[in-house]
């Protein structure tokens, strides 16, 4: 079993911390600002896919500087770029469930 912190730092730290900030952002909307959970949600989905697709291009740089890749390697690439993308729905259905049990019925 991976522990939390190791898909933290097989995601780029940085884009972690960016995507776990617009999760607190979800959190302190629902309290203060309801209308603006579905719109950090998106935000997450977005930018969990730019750094994905910013992990893509890191991986395919160093698989033209260093030739010939094993398929391990590719692969291992691949499961890293895949977390911050899962991390980023992941938020994003936080977000939509929020909105869901906020939203007033009539």
């Amino acid at each position: 079993m991976t522990a939390i912190t190791d898909f933290f730092v097989m995601g780029n730290p940085w884009c972690m911390s960016a995507l776990t900030l617009l999760l607190a952002l979800v959190f302190l909307a629902a309290w203060k600002a309801p209308a603006w959970v579905r719109n950090i949600g998106v935000i997450a989905l977005v930018c969990g896919l730019l750094f994905g697709i910013l992990g893509v291009y890191q991986m395919f740089s160093y698989m033209q500087a260093h030739g010939d890749v094993t398929p391990a390697v590719i692969y291992g690439g691949y499961k890293c770029v895949l977390v911050p993308v899962t991390y980023g729905i992941i938020i994003l259905l936080i977000s939509q469930i929020t909105y869901l049990c906020q939203k007033p019925r009539i």
